[in-house]
């Protein structure tokens, strides 16, 4: 039976269920005991599992992270949470060179189950230091699979997969979708990582997006519609891996792409998108691809420069004009 939960509320239920079930995952981070971290995912979690598995720790990144790559290296699931991606620069070398290479470095003698979870993205007027999408820093080092949802449900379902992962995984949650409501399932919820989700089915263009801009991709194929185009648009839920096969499918249907994402176009993860398709599936397409991202600079303060510089679906109708 599912009820209707936002997203923060999803996040929050997940890690309860998974604490409850396995005695080895446990959360650490900054001001996530008592105060419930900075956007409640942990509230209440304290009181239920106490100080030794909600863990409060100094405002390092680097000890906080360090501290997860440690405990995952013995055998325990931690869960160690950064609410902002900005400062993740921080503990890059613990990213980079510990969480993300560690199981490989010893060949597979040790596992490293270990869950990141940090919020990205604009549009809250947090200016450029709090604002930004920073998922290509993560994709490129093999070793971490990468999670972005859009919605209450896939965030329960694929954080509670992430946890179970015996492999490292960074859960990066759109500070703009914390307070969005949606049906989740009750109980034990789990969604496979790597495997996209069709939101809307068409036969002229494939929007293919992830995060926020799912829904921006949504609003703008309903506009379309209403012009006799019909969008597919697909939520990849997953970035490393990301499910080929799907889009693939849909480019033999549609023989149309756009790609959209809230980070910088330049070197983003849409790149990575669009050259796979080129190098792997460049017949089925009819016309060039398109990319709607953010301008390669810093995202404004200003109310109306942030609005600006964040896509919105004109942007994403303009660019499946231009190819249709």
């Amino acid at each position: 039976m599912a009820r209707i939960l936002t997203f923060t509320q999803a996040i929050r239920e997940a890690q309860e269920i998974e604490m409850e079930r396995d005695p080895n995952v446990f959360l650490a981070g900054e001001d996530i005991a008592a105060y419930g971290s900075a956007f409640g995912q942990t509230a209440g979690l304290l009181q239920k599992f106490g100080p030794q598995r909600v863990v409060d720790l100094p405002l390092s990144e680097t000890a906080i992270t360090s501290l997860g790559v440690g405990a995952a290296a013995v055998g325990l699931r931690p869960v160690i949470i950064h609410d902002f991606v900005d400062f993740m620069g921080v503990c890059m070398d613990e990213v980079l060179n510990q969480m993300s290479k560690f199981a490989w470095m010893v060949g597979g003698q040790t596992k490293m189950p270990m869950v990141i979870r940090a919020q990205g993205g604009g549009g809250i007027g947090a200016a450029a230091q709090h604002s930004q999408s920073l998922e290509s820093f993560f994709t490129h080092m093999p070793g971490i699979k990468i999670v972005a949802a859009c919605t209450p449900a896939d965030i329960k379902g694929l954080l509670s997969a992430a946890i179970r992962d015996d492999n490292p995984v960074i859960v990066l949650e759109h500070k703009g979708l914390l307070a969005m409501e949606g049906e989740v399932p009750e109980g034990e919820y789990v969604l496979p990582i790597g495997k996209a989700h069709i939101i809307k089915e068409g036969t002229d263009v494939t929007l293919l997006s992830y995060s926020q801009m799912v829904h921006k991709c949504v609003a703008a194929a309903e506009k379309l519609e209403k012009e006799g185009v019909r969008a597919e648009v697909i939520d990849l839920r997953t970035l490393v891996p990301w499910d080929k096969e799907t889009v693939f499918e849909s480019l033999k249907k549609t023989n149309r792409l756009v790609v959209v994402h809230e980070a910088i176009c330049q070197s983003g993860f849409g790149a990575e998108l669009v050259a796979t398709v080129a190098e792997e599936a460049m017949d089925w397409l009819d016309a060039p691809i398109k990319r709607v991202a953010a301008p390669f600079t810093h995202c404004p303060f200003s109310p109306p420069l942030e609005a600006e510089y964040i896509p919105n679906e004109e942007k994403i109708i303009r660019a499946v004009k231009e190819i249709l």
